[in-house]
């Protein structure tokens, strides 16, 4: 399929800028994959489509304050640093994205806090706009994450044209969210309160976790227009034998399998056996899912609704069919669901 397939217009003002009062309040549109219907409801009736010993996979992976702001040295000019990932832990070596990137160079040493309590120095060009930078830093790595705690802040998308504020350190993570990696929420599991899970677990409902921590290049502009020729970023996964065990005795036994959100389900895709299993296995993975795609594990889907022509949204419509989907986008543009991050959600079955 090509990009322009996936264009659409959305309306500015659907873009979410704030999360709901309560998480499971959202809504939520049901697309009956089998039958074509679709069907308007809060996300806290999830509980109404599915039964006992059904199993839903989340994402444990946890969002770190990953945008920083400093300064440059001698001209004192301000630089956005978003800290990508990081290289070598004794080191403090970071893969980060600078913005003006024109003004940073190899050599060049950056201050953040008011006091200069924190000091970087760059020492390599990665992309264009890409650098990998050294912290000076002399004390304990536990002091060192505490320091980029106060520094950094909760790394709302550019999409979302506010400040973030107190309420993003808490709601731009899952209430699950367990190993810290992540510079973008899942968002499709911000849905889920602490009370919400619980009711689903008296109902009989299995959770298993696996771990992909989602970076930039899951919302990277796809730049070219014959989809086979998209490369994907790479992106650190974990899927450990307690995960598989509660997926494979669920898939065995005929009981339904929700990725709650694409990056679960691009872990899900990346770790699968010739009987279409789920097996145990970390690394990287630069898996781009789309149509036409024959999905291994999950049988239901929970996402947001995504911008035009993302890979989130191109996964969507290959778990969908892309008729469907298209048509459920133009409803929930005329209906006013609230798109992105801090959007309403979505359930494929």
């Amino acid at each position: 399929m090509k990009l322009s397939q996936f264009r659409f217009d959305l309306p500015l003002n659907l873009i979410a800028q704030h999360p709901t009062k309560k998480r499971e309040d959202s809504r939520m549109m049901v697309i009956h994959r089998h039958t074509g219907a679709i069907e308007d409801r809060k996300f806290k009736d999830i509980m109404d489509y599915f039964d006992d010993k059904d199993v839903f996979v989340v994402n444990n992976t946890k969002v770190f304050p990953a945008r920083m702001y400093g300064r440059k040295e001698k001209t004192g000019a301000k630089i956005e640093v978003f800290l990508l990932r990081e290289l070598n832990k004794a080191n403090k070596l970071w893969d980060v994205i600078v913005d003006p990137a024109r003004k940073i160079r190899v050599g060049n040493k950056l201050y953040f806090g008011e006091n200069d309590e924190l000091v970087a120095e760059v020492i390599d060009n990665t992309t264009s706009r890409g650098r990998t930078i050294r912290f000076l830093w002399e004390d304990t790595d536990e002091s060192f994450r505490k320091m980029l705690e106060v520094m950094g802040e909760t790394p709302l998308p550019k999409y979302i044209k506010r400040k973030p504020d107190e309420e993003d350190k808490e709601r731009y993570q899952t209430v699950y969210a367990k190993h810290e990696g992540a510079v973008a929420a899942p968002t499709a599991g911000l849905h889920f309160s602490k009370e919400l899970i619980k009711r689903l677990e008296i109902q009989g409902i299995h959770f298993a976790e696996v771990t992909l921590h989602t970076g930039l290049g899951t919302f990277r502009p796809i730049e070219v227009e014959d989809l086979s020729k998209h490369k994907m970023d790479a992106e650190y996964y974990r899927i450990d034998e307690l995960a598989c065990n509660i997926v494979n005795n669920g898939k065995q036994n005929n009981h339904r399998i929700c990725s709650i959100g694409t990056t679960t389900m691009r872990a899900m895709e990346s770790s699968f056996t010739a009987q279409k299993l789920l097996k145990p296995s970390e690394g990287w993975t630069n898996h781009f899912i789309h149509p036409p795609y024959n999905f291994s594990i999950a049988d239901s889907l929970v996402t947001n609704f995504h911008l035009p022509k993302t890979s989130l949204l191109i996964m969507a419509c290959a778990f969908a069919g892309y008729d469907l989907m298209m048509e459920a986008y133009k409803k929930a543009i005329k209906d006013k669901y609230r798109f992105y991050s801090y959007g309403d959600s979505m359930l494929v079955i």
